[in-house]
């Protein structure tokens, strides 16, 4: 269970539009490279992002824009933050290391899920000298109420993929798309 998740959502009952991404697009392969030059550093999330659910490589068909973005930024530029690998449900981040070793892109070992693991993020940069602020950092994800809402709470640039690898039929992802309807600019 994601309790930093739980806690946050009740902060759209004061602010909604936390969950409202600054670019929306449907799949890894419509995100611009670069982003903007004022992005300095970039977090993805995995799991129907760039990756299947569950697996620890990038899908076959974005292949080519992960290699753009490895391209585009240094290494220490890129990082995967995810709820599974490299969370505290990962036993000794043996998905961390497989991600790694697969992707060639850090995974954060994080004690706290998203929204909640913002810290983190931002001392993990600031340790590398790569950002001033964190409006430096562009968040990529799939889920408005952790990656999007998380992003916005840092002050970031958040980046939703609105369909992914594969389409989910979970309420609470239709929730977040019913809610975006009503709360995206018009």
């Amino acid at each position: 269970m994601n309790i930093s998740a739980t806690l946050n959502i009740f902060r759209l009952l004061y602010n909604p539009k936390l969950c409202v991404p600054q670019l929306a697009v449907p799949t890894f392969n419509q995100i611009p490279v670069p982003l903007d030059p004022s992005i300095k550093a970039i977090v993805f999330d995995k799991d129907n992002c760039f990756a299947y659910p569950h697996e620890n490589k990038v899908w076959n068909e974005y292949s080519d824009k992960w290699e753009q973005f490895k391209k585009h930024y240094p290494p220490e530029a890129l990082l995967i933050v995810s709820n599974s690998a490299g969370s505290s449900d990962d036993v000794g981040y043996k998905e961390a290391l497989l991600l790694e070793e697969s992707t060639g892109v850090s995974v954060l070992r994080h004690s706290t899920k998203k929204p909640g693991c913002q810290e983190e993020i931002l001392n993990h940069f600031k340790s590398k000298n790569l950002i001033q602020s964190p409006e430096e950092i562009a968040i990529v994800g799939d889920r408005l109420f952790t990656d999007i809402m998380m992003a916005n709470l840092m002050g970031s640039y958040s980046v939703w993929i609105t369909v992914g690898v594969k389409l989910s039929s979970n309420p609470i992802i239709k929730l977040e798309k019913q809610l975006y309807q009503y709360l995206k600019p018009k």
